[in-house]
């Protein structure tokens, strides 16, 4: 099966902007390309993770992947997707977050003997003389054009672009045609959201050069509803174990909904269609084995063997009902916690992340969301004492966020 098709049978291709040029260069040349990753926290997240697996994908059948890593671009911040202007970060923390992204990429991404290059756009970036950069490369932009690019229409109807983010557009495009100069890069690859970008760079070399090269988007992680994905209370789904743990990792996936296990199989595992196939034949609770096998397999990716099997265990013994905590997210309570010897449970719920904030864990034992072992708590002065506690006493939120509190 070709990489087109592979792509398309997963669900996972968007647009591409030569469709027979590409699928004739997939199948007769090993080709140099790139995605862009812009530094804007200190981890990966899942939704990084799909053009990870595109890249993997391109690497297993022989093609180069060149990274990006925009520690120029995220001086801007790209305007595609965002209501509001991306908050200014210093040169400080991009290079701290870019040194991050470079340390879990090289977990996916073989980087041996020249088969992966990485690379920052502030090597060549920060070193332009804007008005040189912009009687050179902005000569080539349509105002008009660029105002009807989605990334940017949505933004004017919304309240206003300012001219920093509009350049965000030029500086992509000229990373691919450095790139295409420097390394061969014949084709960019970025999630939907980046088509009018990916547009702006394939014409810039088409216009400088009168080469042609070529852009492929992916469809984006979103459920049933058109909804993205990869979101919980407590933020984004991280890729860092420090900022989601294995098993908060393994607990999402098993808790996604139906409509949406056999679409992440897809797009996310490395799973043989066909073995996905036999899981679509599934219905009912019987497709809690496929929400199980889909957990498993991304944290087995993410997290490695060990830590994947751990988060197995402890999830299918909680919903065995047989209890066995080992794994679970875990607090630990000091004696300074406590006032005479116990604590509040509002406090326990913040502390422990379940809740945002105080008004949150209020809202939340308010509601009957909150069950201390097998007890739903509807008082808000509930109190927890040490020996309630004991060797463990594990809080509930719903039916599927589990905690367990410790003694110091």
């Amino acid at each position: 099966m070709g990489l087109l098709q592979e792509f398309k049978d997963r669900g996972m291709l968007a647009q591409i902007t030569n469709e027979e040029a590409v699928k004739e260069l997939f199948e007769k040349e090993k080709i140099s390309f790139y995605i862009g990753f812009d530094p804007t926290a200190d981890s990966l997240h899942i939704g990084h993770f799909i053009q990870m697996k595109i890249m993997a994908h391109m690497q297993r059948a022989g093609h180069r992947p060149v990274v990006i890593f925009g520690g120029g671009t995220a001086m801007i911040g790209d305007p595609s997707g965002k209501n509001d202007m991306r908050k200014m970060m210093t040169r400080e923390t991009i290079q701290y977050n870019v040194d991050r992204f470079k340390e879990q990429m090289a977990k996916f991404i073989d980087i041996s003997d020249g088969k992966a290059l990485f690379v920052d756009n502030a090597d060549w970036l920060l070193q332009l003389n804007y008005v040189d950069f912009i009687r050179d490369i902005g000569k080539h932009f349509n105002i008009n054009r660029m105002l009807a690019a989605e990334c940017y229409k949505a933004r004017l109807e919304k309240g206003g672009l300012t001219f920093l983010e509009f350049n965000y557009m030029l500086m992509q495009s000229y990373d691919f045609y450095k790139l295409y100069k420097d390394y061969g890069v014949k084709m960019e690859l970025g999630g939907d959201d980046q088509w009018s970008n990916i547009i702006g760079g394939v014409e810039l070399i088409r216009k400088m050069t009168g080469d042609e090269v070529y852009g492929v988007t992916f469809n984006l992680l979103t459920n049933s509803e058109g909804k993205k994905m990869g979101k919980t209370e407590k933020g984004a789904v991280w890729l860092d174990a420090e900022k989601t743990s294995p098993y908060e990792f393994y607990q999402y996936w098993r808790n996604i909904g139906d409509a949406d296990v056999i679409k992440c199989m897809k797009m996310l595992t490395f799973m043989p269609l066909e073995e996905i196939a036999e899981y679509e034949k599934l219905e009912g609770s019987d497709l809690n084995r496929a929400k199980e096998k889909l957990a498993y397999e991304l944290t087995l990716i993410i997290h490695g063997k060990e830590e994947a099997d751990k988060a197995d265990a402890a999830a299918k013994a909680l919903f065995g009902g047989n209890g066995n905590t080992e794994n679970m997210p875990t607090t630990t309570l000091a004696d300074a916690d406590f006032t005479d010897g116990e604590i509040a449970l509002l406090q326990m719920l913040v502390m422990s992340g379940i809740a945002k904030s105080r008004n949150d864990a209020r809202t939340l034992v308010t509601q009957g969301s909150v069950s201390v072992g097998d007890e739903k708590i509807t008082d808000l002065g509930k109190k927890v004492s040490k020996t309630d506690i004991g060797d463990g006493l594990i809080v509930r939120k719903g039916k599927k966020v589990y905690h367990k509190f410790i003694l110091g």
